[in-house]
């Protein structure tokens, strides 16, 4: 566990271009987002070391391990995890996990994208792993870019924004030090209790579950060897004496457990009681056997549904648990968290570089409060289905009554399948009301938390596909926008001269675009028929903007992705760069004709 000195107050900047509060996932991936853009920040962190004993998320699914990928950490992430994907991708309900009375309820394959070798929806698959090796990995990676100033032992005490002009940040420490920082941009990665989102004024609304859980941390020598089912990421054990999930940490000694449906005051006893009823004899009663149990830390909480009404103004902004908490049935907290900052990095890259229009930062809560509103409603649901719900003393029994219970209760836990199956939930979403894409007059296909139908309607998540054995197409997505335009639909012209008019708007106004053809996949699908365009113009947050055939459409529709108004309808204030205008060739004529030959 690494551990950094508390930065002095000497250390603390007096300006900065942004400031994030909060140096936990959200924070770290924000900072490095931005460095992969040329933007530098200033992360202000009150920990200064990771707590080994809080793992809290250990679900990575697939959309973070892309975003990821895209900043060159997805192989780090993957050889920290203590838990291989090989070892096992499933998780399996049961009436207990040793001796003759652990029946196998119901299994779960695959659950959280844990899929071993190549993944077909998206470049990488899930991963499991504890939440502070992941953060290791984050500060290992800042520590590493230029860009990134970590500043711990400090918190945002207060933010004053100052319409048309920077914000100013309290900062303290401890020892009741304060500095001031002005920044143009202010980011509240401060969590449920956030600094930053007092200082808007802004409150959390929604409520909590009604009975609480306790996680609890322990060391086993012998419970590995004394489980009789099958390896599983999770083991759901349902129990009238106890109820809740355990499964291996690491392929060692160390494992989790969480208790659930737990009073909240005797959850708070229990974690501290180191009597019969504490947190060893919960551990053995869920796994139904008197095996060696050294806990190592216990963590009473409650499940809670909370969301901001609004993501921010005057160029500060909340992301992750400052503007959202949910309860973690599904894994799906931490990795909204990991999207707000991938939503919001670009678009503040943008605003500091001058190619982003006013519309921009406007769009961060109008895209994502929908995506967290919608996977709090889905891990809500999930909470009112725990393992203690399924409960029935006859689950253990032998006989006919034993066989009729657990096979009520696996047609039963079919209920749980949006929990673990949740791709629609995790790539499924789209931003087609947002005023940076096109829309085409085709509806995004229909919200589902298990289906996930790949599409490259406006709004919606690029499809993914292999070209070959090794090379995913969102390789060939820039870190600005990306015009891809299918092979097939080219023929010979190349991509350069079809969308001549794309790189001639982008060259005038600033906005970083790459043009690329691409096709058709390993499995010989053309481009076209994924995408149902012969072209899309893809957002740096590999979001669909725009899908069409004709270059001209695509212009515009790059002015609307950047921030710069609806299509059709420049705005007066788009950002204009002189361009080199040379007097029309005879093969600037030509080129054109060729282009509207195949570009109609």
């Amino acid at each position: 566990m690494a551990t950094q000195q508390q930065a002095s107050p000497d250390a603390l900047p007096g300006e900065a271009e942004v400031l994030i509060a909060g140096g936990g996932p959200s924070g770290l991936f924000l900072a490095l987002d931005l460095a992969s853009r040329g933007i530098p920040s200033v992360v202000i962190e009150p920990r200064t070391s990771v707590d080994p004993t809080r793992p809290r998320a250990k679900t990575t699914n697939a959309r973070t391990m892309t975003h990821l990928w895209r900043l060159g950490l997805a192989d780090a992430l993957r050889n920290a995890a203590p838990l291989p994907v090989d070892y096992a991708q499933d998780v399996t309900f049961c009436t207990g996990l040793t001796g003759p009375s652990a029946h196998e309820l119901r299994t779960f394959r695959n659950a959280f994208q844990l899929v071993p070798g190549r993944y077909g929806p998206q470049p990488e698959c899930g991963q499991q792993v504890p939440q502070p090796v992941l953060e290791e990995v984050l500060r290992a990676a800042v520590a590493e870019a230029p860009l990134v100033t970590l500043l711990t032992g400090w918190h945002v005490q207060d933010v004053a924004m100052h319409s048309g002009s920077p914000s100013t940040v309290t900062a303290a420490d401890d020892a009741g030090n304060t500095v001031a920082v002005t920044a143009r941009f202010v980011v509240g990665a401060d969590g449920g209790s956030s600094a930053v989102r007092r200082s808007l004024g802004i409150r959390l609304d929604g409520g909590s579950a009604a009975l609480s859980n306790i996680s609890i941390m322990f060391r086993s020598r012998d419970l590995g060897s004394a489980i009789t089912l099958p390896p599983a990421v999770q083991y759901w054990v349902v129990g009238t004496e106890a109820a809740g999930m355990v499964g291996r940490m690491d392929l060692s000694d160390t494992w989790w457990a969480i208790i659930q449906g737990v009073d909240a005051s005797a959850a708070e006893q229990a974690a501290n009681s180191s009597s019969a009823d504490g947190a060893v004899a919960m551990v053995r009663r869920l796994v139904g056997a008197d095996v060696d149990v050294d806990v190592i830390a216990t963590d009473p909480w409650t499940a809670r549904m909370l969301l901001a009404p609004g993501y921010g103004r005057d160029g500060v902004f909340l992301v992750g648990d400052a503007a959202h908490l949910n309860p973690p049935w599904g894994g799906h907290g931490f990795n909204t968290c990991i999207g707000d900052a991938a939503n919001l990095a670009w678009k503040i890259a943008a605003a500091l570089s001058g190619w982003g229009g006013p519309g921009l930062l406007d769009s961060y809560g109008l895209e994502r409060r929908p995506v967290a509103a919608r996977t709090i409603r889905e891990a809500e649901s999930n909470g009112k289905a725990l393992a203690y719900h399924f409960a029935d003393p006859a689950l253990r029994s032998d006989g006919d009554d034993g066989h009729r219970a657990r096979k009520a209760a696996h047609q039963a836990l079919a209920v749980k399948q949006s929990e673990f199956d949740s791709l629609g939930l995790v790539l499924g979403y789209a931003y087609g009301d947002s005023p940076l894409v096109v829309p085409d007059g085709s509806p995004v296909p229909a919200e589902d938390p298990i289906r996930y139908v790949p599409s490259a309607t406006p709004g919606a998540l690029l499809p993914h596909a292999w070209l070959d054995p090794a090379t995913s197409v969102y390789s060939l997505l820039g870190a600005g926008f990306t015009l891809l335009a299918d092979a097939g639909a080219l023929g010979l012209v190349p991509e350069s001269q079809a969308f001549a008019p794309v790189l001639d708007a982008a060259a005038r106004q600033g906005i970083p675009v790459t043009v690329a053809a691409v096709g058709p996949s390993d499995d010989g699908t053309p481009m076209a028929d994924l995408w149902g365009a012969d072209a899309v113009l893809v957002r740096p947050d590999q979001h669909v903007a725009w899908r069409g055939s004709s270059a001209e459409a695509a212009a515009a529709a790059l002015a609307v992705a950047a921030g710069w108004g609806a299509a059709g309808q420049p705005s007066q204030d788009a950002p204009s760069q002189p361009a080199a205008t040379q007097p029309a060739t005879s093969q600037d004529t030509e080129r054109n004709a060729r282009v509207s030959a195949v570009i109609p």
